[in-house]
């Protein structure tokens, strides 16, 4: 898959993948910011993204930043649409219970690129077909 970036902010950081088959890249915040517990935030990456064809860009959190502070990216997994050309922000939320402070090149998230289908055709109809599930969701199938 190729990736074409373009810096927005000149302290921009071009992510990379860290070790070679990894899935995902890091993203680094150009901005600085303390995080309340409960709190959210944006932080801004300083880049714009084009992916080739086909593929979105996903937004996760980093686990060792989950696991050590609580701190998750709120709407995990975000997606930056393919079409949009503007600075790739990342919302972070502090689950846990300290403020946590994000400094200007901290790695805050990671990027994976998935592919999508492009064109979606909807059919209107009046009953769908019946499955095992049915309608049971929310903790149907126990725990």
């Amino acid at each position: 898959m190729k990736l074409k970036i373009k810096k927005l902010h000149e302290n921009a950081v071009i992510p990379k993948q860290q070790h070679e088959g990894d899935v995902g890249i890091d993203l680094v915040s150009i901005d600085s910011g303390i995080l309340k517990p409960q709190e959210r935030k944006l932080f801004r990456t300083g880049i714009a993204i084009q992916p080739e064809k086909g593929y979105e860009m996903q937004i996760r959190p980093r686990s060792g930043l989950a696991l050590k502070y609580g701190i998750t990216v709120l709407n995990s997994p975000a997606t930056i649409e393919p079409t949009y050309r503007g600075d790739v922000g990342i919302i972070l939320y502090n689950a846990g219970d300290q403020p946590f402070e994000v400094k200007a090149g901290d790695r805050i998230a990671q990027a994976v690129f998935k592919r999508y289908e492009e064109k979606i055709d909807i059919e209107i109809v009046d009953e769908l077909d019946d499955s095992v599930r049915g309608a049971n969701g929310f903790g149907s199938t126990g725990v």
